[in-house]
Order: C-alpha cells, then structure tokens, then sequence
C-alpha cells in the first residue's frame, strides 16, 4: 500500500514538474514580433518617458513607400507600451527649400503584436538633400507627449518604385508608389498588385488620393508578349489601389500603368518593373 501511494506520489510531482516547465518554456518563448525586421534606430521621446525604436522589411530605406514598425517602451521600467498615439513628420531639407513626403499614421492606437505600423513614400533619395522623420508619441500611460526625430538615409534602387507625372486633365501632380510585387514576393502565376497614389497639395500637404482608375498592361520586352487573366488596381481605402498581375514565366517584366479620371486620359506613360 505504502509503495502504492509512493508511486503515485511521484507520478504527480513528475507531471506537476512537467506542467511547470511547460508554462515556463511558453512563457519564455514567445515570439519576438520583430524577428525579420531590421532595426533602423531607436532613441528616446523627450517628455514621453518612452523609449522608441524603429523597424523596416527592408535592409535599407530606398525612394518610394517604405513600411515602419514602431515599438515603444517606458523609458523607467523597460516595459513595452501598448497604447499610444503617433505621429509622422517626414521632412527633407534641400537647403534653399524644405518639403515633406506622404506618410500613413498607425491606424490604431492599440498596438498590433506590440507594435506600431505606419509608413513613409520617400519621394527623393538623399542624393538631393537630407531626410529626417520627427515620431512625435503620446503616451497614455502617463497622459505626456515626446517627440524623436531621426535622421534617415534614402537610397535610390535598381528598379525604381516611385513615380510621378504632371496629370493632363487637370495639371496636378501625382506620386504613384509600388509597394506589391517586389522581385523577392513574385511568383510564376497570379500576383498580388499593389500601389498608393498620392497628389501633390503643397510642399507639406501631401493627400492620398481616389480619383483615378487604373489599367494594368504587363509585358516581357525582350520576349514580345504579354499576359491574361491581369485584374486592373482598383481603390480600396487611403490612396491603395489592388489588382493581379500574372507572371507567366520568370524575367523581366514591365508593368506599364495608364492612369484615367473617369473619361479623361490622366497619364499613359508610367511604368514599374520587375524581375524575377
């Protein structure tokens, strides 16, 4: 009976052990929502009493719409912020004139697995002048504001993904931004289509903007062809526009784009491309 009792007892310690170890390990272990992401920098807002850093997709920040993620920390205590309101300021310093860039504010003021996404369409590299983005936080933990601003170095890439046209029908300037596919997400077959358009107000006001359609013809230069089955990027909120482009095989393609404004030709001359 006694040895009965014994086993039983440490048949129970052994899964209580194994109960803990478990809860540890899930507790230890829980996904790190910026593995992938490159850190960019990361600074303190001043009156925020919050530690901010800054992460991109990407390796480097190149002309056109470059996502952000932005996490927060109490500056005291190290631990995350979840619940904060941000605020972008691009600003490129040409030194006989300043101008700023379109950029999207986090949706939300609740982070999204602890983090705070939002954007910036660099419209220039840095060869032009020199960028700089104020992260202006409001925490409300404490109910205080801070601000950082961080210098950023934009480089112009291989296959351009920003473009701009004077519009024919009514002399406003437009800034169209691939953003899907990229040459490292495009596959042989049907592709998510992507871009954001963005309309000029004034060297600060930069609005997203709906008013346009747009028609999508792919081709492959160097092969003499096209492709079926392409859906044309239609506005679905904030100056995005989704669509298809199908790859029929691997290369190089072109993604010409004709921009209209409901009868009236906008632009027939812009195009993106991509290789794969």
């Amino acid at each position: 009976m006694k040895k009965s009792l014994l086993i039983l007892l440490s048949v129970a310690l052994l899964c209580f052990i194994v109960f803990l170890s478990a809860c540890s390990k899930d507790k230890t272990e829980e996904p790190d929502p910026t593995e992938g992401l490159t850190k960019l920098t990361e600074g303190y807002a001043t009156g925020a009493a919050a530690k901010v850093q800054v992460f991109t997709k990407e390796t480097s920040i190149t002309t056109g719409y470059t996502k952000l993620y932005i996490a927060l920390y109490d500056s005291v205590t190290g631990n995350r912020i979840e619940d904060a309101h941000i605020q972008l300021t691009p600003m490129m310093d040409m030194g006989t004139m300043m101008h700023s860039s379109p950029y999207e504010n986090p949706v939300s003021e609740e982070a999204v697995n602890h983090l705070f996404p939002c954007s910036v369409t660099f419209i220039m590299s840095s060869m032009g002048g020199s960028w700089t983005l104020k992260i202006q936080v409001h925490n409300h933990l404490n109910d205080k504001e801070g601000t950082l601003t961080i210098p950023v170095t934009v480089n112009e890439p291989v296959k351009s993904k920003q473009k701009s046209f004077t519009a024919a029908h009514n002399g406003a300037k437009y800034f169209i931004s691939l953003i899907e596919p990229t040459a490292a997400s495009s596959k042989v077959g049907i592709n998510e289509m992507e871009i954001a358009i963005y309309k000029k107000a004034s060297m600060m006001s930069w609005p997203a903007d709906s008013s346009l359609s747009v028609i999508l013809t792919p081709e492959m230069p160097t092969m003499g062809h096209g492709s079926p089955n392409n859906v044309n990027p239609v506005h679905i909120g904030n100056g995005h526009y989704k669509g298809k482009v199908n790859f029929t095989m691997t290369g190089f393609w072109r993604l010409n784009l004709d921009f209209m404004s409901g009868t009236a030709v906008a632009d027939t001359t812009q195009y993106f491309d991509v290789e794969f």
